[in-house]
């Protein structure tokens, strides 16, 4: 993997595992408008839309952009958050957005806050689709007063997604312990914030984002067992190393060495997650003179989701790739969506 899908890992590891001492910022959440559906069926928008005017094609499904494709001009200052939604609209023709809450991490609250974020998306008529959330506990704690504060901790990420038109918070299923312990404790995180989420029409998903989450029939049995229709899983078609090497510290350097000991078929894991599915994740890294991604088959991958009856749904692009820059990897991983989409 790359130093900074790596770099991505240790983020996320140090803001489950650090939470409270302000590290990091919690991230990302679905929003409830335009999520998938098993029967093609979308009050929103017919599919292709927010995918551009250079769609000549109709696609299965609608195309987003995750604000993480931009992490390294966010976390170096070089970009505001509150411009990412005019952003994708003006640059790249794309008219759904996910947030990432580890760039607005204190503005959970800010009602003024959010209130230029929605202003600035209706403006450039954006959607706001989901909020990806870290750095708020581990669902999977085996402490149950822990468990019960990471519970509580995205509460406040609900109610922000509803605020901002969202159908989705995104949250990680982590934890340390036995798999079957780490299994149940997660089963009861989620079924408390799902509850939550119902009482404010918002889905709660879970990404596979290493560890067991990355362990397709893992997640999926927790999907199962959790059984509720606003909880399911937002498949990243990049995130299956469930085993990696530790680094010697925990520093983004130290991460960034690390390498993936042991890797879940990502082919296997996306068509075990797909049936639970409100959204998935467009992980692209490189690509070759083609314009195909070099270390996944997409159109295998596409295919795949489509025949999981995913229509209509939103696909967002998170691209985490370092040969290109942020801009050019946003531009070839639509350009590759839009030429492998078509219905």
């Amino acid at each position: 993997m790359s130093s900074i899908n790596n770099r991505r890992q240790f983020l996320r590891q140090m803001g489950m595992y650090t939470m409270g001492l302000g590290l990091l910022p919690s991230v990302l959440a679905a929003c409830n408008e335009g999520q998938s559906t098993k029967d093609g069926k979308d009050s929103t928008a017919k599919p292709g839309a927010g995918s551009g005017a250079d769609a000549a094609k109709e696609l299965f499904f609608k195309i987003s952009l995750a604000e993480w494709s931009f992490h390294q001009a966010l976390f170096a200052g070089k970009m505001n958050h509150l411009d990412f939604a005019a952003r994708a609209k003006n640059e790249f023709g794309i008219t759904g957005v996910e947030y990432v809450n580890q760039f607005f991490k204190d503005k959970a609250k800010d009602q003024a806050y959010l209130a230029d974020m929605k202003k600035r998306a209706d403006d450039n008529g954006v959607r706001s689709v989901l909020i990806m959330c870290d750095g708020e506990g581990e669902m999977g704690d085996q402490n149950a007063k822990k468990r019960l504060q990471a519970v509580e901790n995205h509460y406040k990420w609900v109610e922000a997604a509803q605020y901002l038109g969202c159908h989705a918070i995104r949250v990680n299923a982590a934890g340390e312990g036995k798999a079957e312990d780490v299994a149940k404790a997660a089963i009861e995180s989620l079924t408390k914030l799902a509850t939550f989420g119902k009482d404010h029409g918002i889905n709660v998903i879970v990404e596979n984002h290493g560890s067991f989450s990355s362990n397709g029939k893992w997640l999926s049995n927790i999907m199962k067992t959790v059984n509720m229709p606003n909880c399911g899983t937002l498949p990243d078609l990049g995130n299956f190393c469930i085993k990696r090497s530790k680094p010697e510290n925990n520093t983004p350097e130290a991460w960034a060495k690390t390498t993936c000991l042991e890797e879940y078929d990502r082919y296997e894991g996306v068509t075990e997650l797909m049936p639970f599915a409100k959204g998935v994740s467009a992980k692209t890294y490189d690509f070759d003179d083609a314009g195909n991604e070099t270390t996944i088959d997409y159109k295998r991958m596409l295919q795949i989701v489509k025949d999981a009856g995913y229509k209509g749904g939103f696909i967002g692009i998170e691209y985490e790739g370092t040969r290109l820059s942020e801009e050019e990897g946003v531009k070839k991983s639509k350009e590759l969506l839009i030429r492998l989409g078509a219905i």
